[in-house]
């Protein structure tokens, strides 16, 4: 091309990069969750969620600006508004074993429409040094599992409630019985060729073990 045609090149217009698609933003934020829970939140790249996403980098940039920015939006439109489906369905629980009930499922319909939710809860928030530590404490603590923990400490003193047991762990006991099994199952799945475990039947194990224990009477 010569230097005159060249120079008549119009200039693209600043605003959205070439390539953005109505859906994209969303599109980013999946992209942004399985790469945070495969991989985890700090050896992500903004460039690798390009990369899932299948779009260029400047696209990333455009939308979330840089990391920090694109990680909140995770938290705020993803993880927490999972967090609150599952709160609204314990809230509506009228007794002990229908709290039990309501959280283990809910918690399987929370890992059967979010897969991403057990392995970043792992990573992110169980493991030291995790970047969603503090939204557990600052967010999700107050809404589900100390709300949890004050239903079962009512309970109990209504005499609800197996008195020997502490209210805080029984809430502790349900997470490793729920979101436990659920980022493990590549491993047991393998272990005891257990293919054929479904969401539906751990759930009912979950609840069956927690209904009547390891008893036969």
């Amino acid at each position: 091309m010569s230097r005159s045609a060249a120079s008549k090149r119009v200039p693209r217009p600043a605003g959205r990069p070439a390539g953005d698609a109505p859906d994209l933003r969303e599109r980013l934020l999946d992209a942004a969750l399985r790469r945070f829970s495969a991989h985890g939140i700090a050896a992500t790249s903004l460039r690798a969620i390009a990369v899932e996403a299948g779009v260029n980098p400047a696209l990333v940039h455009y939308y979330f600006g840089d990391k920090a920015r694109l990680q909140a939006a995770v938290v705020q439109e993803r993880v927490l508004p999972a967090v609150s489906d599952l709160r609204e369905a314990v809230a509506k629980a009228a007794d002990v074993a229908g709290l039990v009930a309501a959280f283990v499922r809910g918690i399987g319909d929370v890992v059967g429409q979010h897969p991403w939710f057990p392995t970043l809860w792992v990573r992110e928030v169980l493991c030291e040094g995790g970047a969603l530590r503090d939204v557990l404490f600052d967010h999700i603590a107050p809404q589900l599992p100390q709300l949890m923990a004050r239903r079962f400490a009512d309970a109990q003193r209504n005499g609800e409630l197996n008195p020997d047991l502490d209210p805080r762990l029984v809430v502790v006991s349900l997470v490793g019985l729920t979101l436990f099994p659920a980022a493990s199952a590549p491993i047991w799945r393998r272990l005891f060729d257990a293919d054929d475990i479904d969401a539906k039947l751990l759930r009912d194990h979950a609840i069956a073990l927690l209904d009547r224990g390891l008893g036969v009477g």
